[in-house]
């Protein structure tokens, strides 16, 4: 058995962000828990630029800025264990985990951090009908042969939605010679960053086709094409709509899942819209001594952002250790008309201000942003655009005597 006072259990862009923290701010003895062969996750594939802006102000790619973390990592006293899947976490913080060298092993924590990341939405949750011919594959795992394997998974392609990996799998497909014919989206707006629109879609002339959707698959043992339809209000394929496209690669970028099985297994409260774990500004869980952050807690849209929540909950889980986090209040975060969420979800602390993260429903150009104290309004935010892809922040003062803050956001008429 192992005893440690932190231990983080995910080795990419958040685990390494909050063991970090945990450490610097006094945790003795932390442990990083990471399934795969190398820490950085998903970061080490993704070797476009766009990457620290916020966090360094620079552009890295990703495994430049999983380089800047792991390397602090191995200046460390931290200690690491690689290929170590984790099979069970009890609610008293012990950790039951497979390591390819050691065996099983037990691990004993003061606190744990959640930082397991999310995986891909697959064909199985979509329920397109057809044949499983090859050739329909994530965008993620297109990601993964094209920029790790050198390996080229096809050559005429569609894209059916667009979050940012998509949008980036167009334009690197495109880099390597392939015909990138459309990217098809359900909604009538993207799920992904306005500038990989521009820079992946725009610069390249290719079609984004918003209420789009695929409705069949073709091909037995390679796929041959794809039929497509546009869908009305409700979301349902036109049939008049129906229009057969030839390809040999379809690429599904339709979201991104946490990977919250080991949270499940806790009973910690979650959250029905992001379905991650119910958090507090120190981002502890309803468990005590449980804290959670990056993709695990929500989907960002950012690294960056990755790491600053990560940072976060490093921090208060070794003040945690110190019994120095006091819950003398219960302010409930609510999100309001046209907010998606907001996180945190609870307000416990004394704490004098605070930068609430929230999503919006659908598009809103020009926006205001009004924060509420028990109905009464606290504060006001004008912004040229709201898009429901791009996670925004507003840092508002607490009312010492508040008991919940909601969040709205309307057009600004």
């Amino acid at each position: 058995m192992i005893k440690v006072d932190v231990a983080v259990i995910g080795g990419g862009p958040a685990g390494l962000a909050a063991a970090l923290s945990a450490r610097e701010n006094g945790a003795e003895k932390v442990l990083i828990i990471e399934r795969d062969a190398r820490l950085g996750g998903i970061l080490s594939q993704c070797i476009h630029n766009g990457f620290g802006l916020h966090m360094f102000n620079e552009e890295l790619t990703g495994p430049e800025y999983a380089d800047r973390y792991i390397r602090r990592v191995e200046q460390s006293d931290i200690e690491v264990m690689l290929n170590t899947m984790v099979l069970e976490v009890t609610r008293s913080k012990t950790i039951h985990c497979i390591n390819s060298d050691r065996g099983y092993i037990t691990v004993e924590a003061g606190a744990l951090i959640l930082a397991m990341g999310c995986r891909e939405r697959t064909r199985g949750a979509l329920n397109i009908a057809g044949d499983r011919p090859s050739g329909v594959y994530t965008a993620g795992s297109a990601q993964y042969m094209v920029n790790m394997q050198n390996f080229m998974p096809g050559r005429k392609v569609v894209i059916l939605g667009s979050g940012d990996i998509g949008l980036i799998m167009a334009r690197r497909m495109t880099w390597e010679g392939a015909e990138v014919k459309m990217v098809c989206e359900l909604m009538n707006y993207s799920a992904g960053l306005n500038r990989n629109i521009a820079q992946c879609l725009v610069d390249y002339d290719i079609p984004l086709k918003f209420n789009h959707t695929v409705v069949k698959i073709h091909g037995r043992s390679r796929l041959e094409g794809v039929t497509i339809a546009k869908v009305d209000e409700k979301l349902k394929p036109i049939k008049e709509s129906f229009e057969y496209v030839e390809c040999d690669t379809l690429l599904l970028s339709v979201g991104l899942i946490p990977e919250n099985e080991l949270t499940d297994n806790l009973q910690v409260d979650m959250n029905p819209v992001t379905k991650g774990a119910v958090v507090d500004e120190t981002r502890q869980t309803s468990l005590e001594g449980v804290f959670a952050c990056g993709n695990v807690l929500h989907v960002h849209d950012l690294v960056d952002n990755v790491s600053k929540e990560a940072d976060i909950a490093g921090r208060n889980a070794a003040q945690y250790l110190k019994n120095s986090i006091e819950r003398t209040r219960e302010i409930k975060v609510k999100s309001g008309e046209n907010i998606r969420y907001t996180l945190p979800n609870y307000i416990r602390t004394d704490i004098d201000k605070l930068d609430i993260y929230y999503r919006v429903t659908k598009t809103i150009k020009p926006a205001v942003v009004d924060v509420y104290a028990d109905g009464v309004k606290l504060k006001s935010k004008k912004l040229l655009v709201l898009n429901p892809g791009e996670m925004e922040t507003i840092n508002i003062d607490i009312p010492v005597d508040a008991r919940e803050i909601s969040v709205e956001a309307r057009e600004n008429i």
